[in-house]
């Protein structure tokens, strides 16, 4: 079969090598003058430092098999993400745990004394959470909220929080140990030379074409079998219906010689601070050594035509919106659409690949009939 791709990220790449090793050739289209999407890295011509340019991305994931995979095309170095904080004129240790807790509220608390310090703090006059306020509140109490997520939530999302659903705040977010390793899962790490080298790697195959700099136009579909779709589902359809709402962010480059922060990212609290957080990119590769440092502020704003898309906002009127698209496209004969954009969803990069492999699988098993979507976004 003869089968499109539209994008060069991790959805479209992983499914163009599994179906090429099927024996399928693939024409990969994308935009952009390189591969890797939003995950793209290169390394900086003054200090040698690999910068994630869209934004750093850490790797983890308890998928055994999408460890193994990525482990395929790229050597991985162990990396743990250490995220700080600044609030209230002190930097503190995140996410939330046990030194945290001791260090703002001045104890010397114990696990079992800070879980009931903390129980103590919350809000229980909140039974049943409708909001991320009310979610934060219930958990960790006022103190903790405005320190910690109140400034910074408005400053991402650019809204209130009493105005955002409960479930963005899905888990207790605090920890009754010395644990700051950002992430519970298994199987974290960094490629050693970058995610751009991991995707080219995935992309090296003789059955597949890769054409940069080529934008995609839907007459570009015709003479293909099967086309797998990355880019913003609202963009396919021309946004006829409107345009689903995004969350964008502008970074604000510096250099420093020597080490400026110490750490990798140094989140801001406060919303009187107007970036969200500092990252120092030499830190992602602690196994480097330089003396030059590459690092961005980042802002987060609302997401206009011309810019890149990065948080699907998935409120009640997006939703609503959503709903016409996927209906819309479930009518399209002859497509699939997949990832972050293509799905209208905030995806890892582990669930990123899984996903794209369960695809593989599926267009082993129907062909020409994928559906539309192989996971609803709905």
């Amino acid at each position: 079969m003869e089968i499109l791709c539209v994008g060069a990220g991790l959805s479209c790449a992983v499914t163009a090598r599994g179906l090429a090793e099927a024996g399928h050739h693939l024409t990969i289209v994308e935009s952009r003058s390189h591969v890797a999407g939003n995950c793209h890295t290169e390394r900086d011509g003054d200090t040698g430092v690999m910068v994630h340019v869209y934004g750093p991305h850490i790797f983890h994931t308890d998928d055994a098999e999408v460890w193994d995979y990525v482990n395929r095309f790229a050597t991985f170095r162990p990396y743990r993400n250490r995220v700080k904080a600044t609030t209230r004129g002190e930097v503190f240790s995140l996410p939330i745990n046990l030194h945290t807790i001791n260090q703002f509220y001045r104890k010397t608390l114990r696990p079992e004394e800070a879980r009931a310090f903390i129980e103590a703090q919350a809000d229980t006059t909140i039974t049943d959470p409708q909001s991320f306020e009310e979610q934060a509140l219930r958990f960790v109490g006022r103190d903790l909220y405005e320190a910690f997520f109140k400034g910074y939530t408005v400053k991402q999302w650019g809204m209130d929080p009493r105005d955002l659903p409960a479930s963005i705040l899905k888990r207790l977010p605090v920890r009754f140990s010395y644990d700051d390793n950002y992430f519970f899962h298994k199987f974290q790490g960094m490629p050693e030379e970058g995610y751009t080298a991991l995707v080219e790697g995935i992309l090296d195959h003789p059955n597949i074409t890769v054409k940069l700099n080529h934008s995609f136009t839907r007459d570009q579909a015709e003479g293909y079998d099967h086309v797998f779709y990355s880019g913003p589902l609202d963009g396919y359809f021309d946004y006829e219906l409107g345009r689903l709402g995004y969350r964008t962010l502008d970074f604000e480059r510096f250099t420093h010689q020597g080490d400026w922060q110490g750490c990798a990212v140094m989140n801001y609290g406060e919303e009187e601070v107007p970036f969200t957080r500092i990252t120092e990119h030499k830190h992602f590769a602690p196994w480097e050594e330089h003396e030059g440092s590459v690092l961005y502020r980042e802002f987060s704003r609302a997401c206009e035509p011309d810019d890149i898309p990065y948080y699907p906002i998935r409120q009640l009127r997006e939703k609503a919106l959503l709903a016409d698209y996927v209906a819309l496209a479930e009518q399209t004969q002859g497509i699939t659409f997949l990832g972050r954009l293509g799905t209208y969803r905030y995806l890892d990069m582990d669930v990123t690949i899984r996903e794209a492999l369960n695809v593989i699988e599926m267009f082993k098993d129907k062909g020409a009939k994928m559906p539309a979507f192989a996971v609803p976004p709905l």
